[in-house]
């Protein structure tokens, strides 16, 4: 009997605070279900809403064009004043999203609902079904499974929140490889770039090969990368294998934005027989992160710190371009502190950011380098300097790519420095790009730098993207920038052998050319070259004979802060001026294998500065041209003429395709033999042997 008491209170208290809290809540009315009994208001709710819908919403085009069956989410609350709002729409098409907001701005002011007779807001969660289903035909034992519009009401607000921060983790998708169709540089090296270079140039296609990088949007079109990576796949599905052999470290791909990232590498060990140390090193970590934001938005960053000691050659031309405090420059990659026992340590950071408002349009602006040719060598804009501030536009539209790069870049001399602080110079360059035909293309390029004279800064006059620029030189006074001009074919023999060349004009006086006598103003260079894809019917085998050749003087200027380089590193050919060169390179891939082989034949000009013979002989384009040794009777390798033979051959295996770490081995071969021995120029006779691991995502040259 006791314990049919208890039980008896217990379910009436249970009951009695039903009651009161139905009498403390009601929930929003709709303005024509006032005379609903209490208990109905919520159904009259749903169905006032679900009428509105489907009298109002408007399916766009593009989803009934694609047949599309689904269903949105909306997440909405009727807040103190009666307003309804929408908080969260979710859907695949825009579209949908756009359309029902407009839905729900058209829904009329409601009478709130109370807590304790109060005004609070409520919030509420739907489920749209497209195609939209009349309410009226529903029938009521199958409403609540087909209804158009499924309301469930949710008053907890901190359940919603970390409701929504769980969405956002179950939003999460394996990655499928969203870099290779985003707006992203292919990262530069000549030896990944051969991998697509025979298809991104197949006859009748409309692409341009000159500027680079390139972006994986626009090779992707010729080029499977996944192919590529899905056919190099190996290891098992543990989570250490994938990621040592197939996948980036860290990959993240969510609704509307993607992100990797690396461990970079660049451990290497070497003998230099010509060296009285014991071994070359390097010692590189670096970590590379990459990602997307939307469709339109790109992003990239990699920092470096190294520590390294090279070929005697190649540490004694690191001193030799020191900057003005004495800190050697590390060729290819900036400043550096002296490390250990005639090591270095340099610290490098390369980013951009990369920006497509329209489908013919990217915008990027970043720290890193840029390149401008079909060839091994450019005489136009090469990547051979260190990195530096640019800002780039592409262009592309009909038969057109046209690429303005704003450059920020420094001479770190003694003779310029001021008050210990680098002086700044700046660089535009234009290149426009013309296929003219399925088989041939046509280039132009215009280039000028200038100095901050009379504190002007960064003159806007060069913003204006319009090729030429020499109206504008003039116009802002002709000592005030030095302008260089250029040109690039290229043409398609077949889809096997492509021929390409530039030429490069500094100066150019025509009374000078047609009166023979080889005048010091007849500034200029040309390159030309052939490839030669699946050679000799070996798949994947590239050939490629390249020759380059610039008159004494080219790229400098009779002003001290006016020559075409940064970071006492040319901007062109690492080799400056006065010089001829011939290139033969044979590279081959067979799966995750490679090989390389280079070989270089060039006569170079350099200056005595003897302290008897002091002239400027046009090799050394950091010098004024009004010390120049004659005006007249000017040849290529005139002064301390050099010959020069280099052989690089490097082999080894691709061991994670996506990141591109290596493993590797090289041996490079060099033979220096001045007329006489000066500084700058001494005999050197080296083999250098290498063998390291690296992470190949720049080049990196050690032929200058």
């Amino acid at each position: 009997m006791k314990n049919s008491l208890i039980a008896f209170l217990f379910c009436a208290f249970g009951v009695l605070s039903a009651q009161e809290l139905e009498n403390f809540e009601k929930s929003p009315v709709f303005p024509e279900c006032e005379s609903q009994p209490v208990a109905e208001l919520k159904t009259c709710f749903n169905n006032k809403i679900n009428a509105h819908i489907f009298n109002t919403f408007k399916v766009p085009q593009i989803v009934s064009d694609e047949n599309y069956v689904g269903e949105l989410k909306v997440l909405f609350e009727v807040d103190k004043e009666g307003q309804i709002k929408v908080i969260y729409v979710d859907s695949v098409y825009e579209e949908l999203k756009a359309e029902t907001q407009r839905v729900f701005e058209e829904l009329p002011k409601i009478i709130p609902g109370t807590y304790n007779g109060k005004a609070t807001f409520y919030q509420y969660s739907l489920g749209i079904k497209i195609p939209l289903i009349d309410p009226a035909e529903i029938t009521s034992t199958k409403k609540k499974e087909t209804t158009t519009v499924d309301i469930t009401v949710d008053t907890d607000v901190n359940e919603d929140v970390s409701n929504e921060y769980q969405q956002v983790n179950d939003s999460i998708v394996k990655y499928d490889g969203r870099e290779y169709q985003s707006q992203l540089n292919i990262p530069f090296t000549h030896n990944y770039y051969a991998r697509f270079d025979q298809q991104i140039n197949g006859l009748g296609t409309n692409s341009h090969t000159a500027a680079k990088p390139f972006i994986f949007e626009d090779v992707a079109k010729y080029y499977d990368f996944k192919a590529e990576k899905e056919a190099m796949r190996k290891g098992s599905d543990a989570w250490w294998s994938r990621k040592l052999w197939n996948e980036h470290l860290i990959q993240v791909q969510g609704k509307g934005y993607w992100f990797t990232a690396d461990i970079a590498l660049d451990l290497q060990v070497g003998k230099d027989t010509e060296a009285d140390f014991n071994t070359t090193y390097n010692n590189t970590r670096a970590v590379v992160f990459q990602g997307g934001l939307g469709k339109k938005f790109n992003f990239f960053a990699s920092v470096y710190e190294s520590q390294g000691r090279f070929a005697e050659y190649f540490n004694a031309y690191a001193e030799r371009i020191q900057a003005e405090g004495g800190e050697p420059i590390v060729p290819g990659r900036g400043l550096s502190k002296r490390f250990k026992d005639r090591g270095f340590d340099y610290p490098v950071a390369e980013g951009y950011l990369s920006y497509t408002p329209a489908k013919f349009i990217n915008v990027q602006f970043g720290h890193g380098k840029n390149f401008i040719g079909d060839g091994y060598r450019s005489l136009l804009q090469s990547d051979a300097t260190s990195p530096y501030p640019f800002l780039k536009l592409n262009t592309k539209f009909w038969k057109i790519k046209y690429t303005n790069t704003w450059m920020w870049l420094r001479d770190v001399r003694p003779e310029v420095t001021e008050d210990g602080a680098f002086l700044t110079k700046y660089m535009a360059n234009h290149y426009l790009s013309w296929n003219v035909s399925k088989r041939l293309n046509i280039g132009l390029f215009e280039s000028v730098l200038w100095a901050n004279d009379n504190n002007r800064g960064f003159d806007i006059n060069y913003l204006n993207p319009v090729i030429f620029y020499r109206a504008i030189e003039f116009s802002t006074g002709q000592d005030s920038g030095n302008a260089i001009l250029g040109a690039s074919i290229k043409y398609k023999w077949n889809n096997k052998i492509n021929l390409y060349g530039q030429f490069i004009m500094d100066e150019f006086a025509i009374n000078d050319v047609t009166a023979g006598e080889k005048s010091w103003r007849n500034k200029f260079g040309y390159q030309v070259g052939v490839k030669y894809f699946d050679a000799f019917k070996l798949d994947n085998l590239m050939l490629q004979f390249e020759y380059n050749r610039v008159r004494p003087y080219t790229y400098s200027h009779n002003s001290i802060v006016l020559n075409y380089a940064h970071n006492n590193q040319p901007m062109a050919h690492l080799w400056g001026a006065n010089f001829s060169e011939a290139i033969l390179i044979g590279r081959y891939t067979y799966k995750r294998w490679f090989a390389d082989a280079k070989f270089i034949l060039g006569k170079r000009g350099f200056d005595f500065n003897d302290g008897t013979d002091n002239f400027n002989y046009g090799g050394d384009i950091f010098r004024t041209e009004d010390d120049r040794n004659a005006n007249t009777g000017i040849t290529v390798g005139q002064g301390n003429t050099t010959d020069v033979f280099q052989a690089d051959v490097q082999a080894g295996y691709i061991v994670n395709p996506v990141s591109n770490l290596r493993l590797f081995t090289n041996i490079t071969f060099r033979n220096y033999n001045p007329q006489a021995q000066t500084a700058i120029a001494l005999k050197t006779n080296t083999a250098w042997f290498t063998l390291g691991v690296r992470t190949d995502l720049f080049n990196w040259y050690n032929d200058f």
